[in-house]
């Protein structure tokens, strides 16, 4: 039986809000960033070169997320769901 897997999300035209991300102990989360003034929430991956923001998530939200005893489980039920923008992560030299 063939799995059926959705199209990657385009990366957006504009450019990221400037949110400072915090690394969290997770396999599939690599940081967490919030800023209060937009209700934003950002989101980098372990495996990816990409940042996700979430605009609209309510400060609660964050703090459950970031407190989680599982990030990961907690972005799959709580996060993933949500309108997001994607956006390419800056080249880092080596």
């Amino acid at each position: 039986m063939s799995k059926t897997y959705t199209a990657a999300a385009a990366f957006a035209d504009e450019q990221p809000l400037v949110i400072n991300m915090t690394p969290v102990a997770s396999n599939q989360v690599a940081a967490i960033g919030y800023d209060t003034g937009t209700k934003t929430l950002a989101v980098t991956f372990a495996r990816g070169d990409s940042l996700y923001q979430y605009p609209h998530v309510e400060p609660e939200v964050h703090a459950a997320f970031i407190a989680a005893e599982s990030i990961g489980k907690y972005f799959g039920v709580h996060i993933k769901a949500l309108h997001f923008k994607k956006f390419k992560l800056p080249e880092v030299a080596a």
